[in-house]
């Protein structure tokens, strides 16, 4: 019968932590002991050793808050399409009663094109757009149409 000698000796792990405190990288490590990466990198969590400062994991933890501010944006903006579907007929007429032209656009002001770039009546929609979007609510609907490929499908 062969006998299996453990991968972690007292030897191994005091190797280890040496490594560790001089700043190797878990590659290195593994090379320099023998073992696999993976097998370091485990070593290293049982024992609690991290290189990362408080300072480092209070960053990562507001670094992960401001995704979620992000996912909640997202979902205010679905909301917001969702009220501009359900309000207004997809066939309302759109009066650009504020166009403007490109020196006057901003983001207080639709950005939909008017007629075609280079013509003499070419200018911009500019009624008020959706909050931090692009387009008024009328020139949202034609920019994006919900449903547009489930109609495509069945036409």
């Amino acid at each position: 019968m062969i006998a299996i000698e453990p991968t972690w000796t007292p030897e191994r792990v005091d190797q280890l932590k040496i490594y560790f405190e001089a700043g190797l990288s878990c590659r290195d490590i593994a090379v320099n002991i023998g073992v696999s990466r993976n097998a370091v990198i485990g070593k290293l969590s049982r024992l609690n050793l991290t290189r990362t400062t408080s300072d480092e994991r209070r960053a990562r933890r507001k670094k992960s808050a401001s995704h979620a501010a992000q996912r909640a944006t997202a979902k205010q903006q679905f909301r917001l399409l969702q009220e501009v579907y359900e309000q207004e007929p997809e066939d309302a007429p759109i009066v650009s009663a504020n166009s403007c032209s490109l020196f006057e656009l901003s983001e207080q002001r639709c950005r939909w094109p008017i007629s075609t770039p280079g013509a003499e009546d070419f200018c911009f929609c500019g009624n008020t757009p959706l909050g931090g979007m692009p387009y008024c609510s009328g020139h949202y609907r034609l920019a994006y149409q919900a449903g547009s490929r489930q109609r495509a499908a069945r036409g």
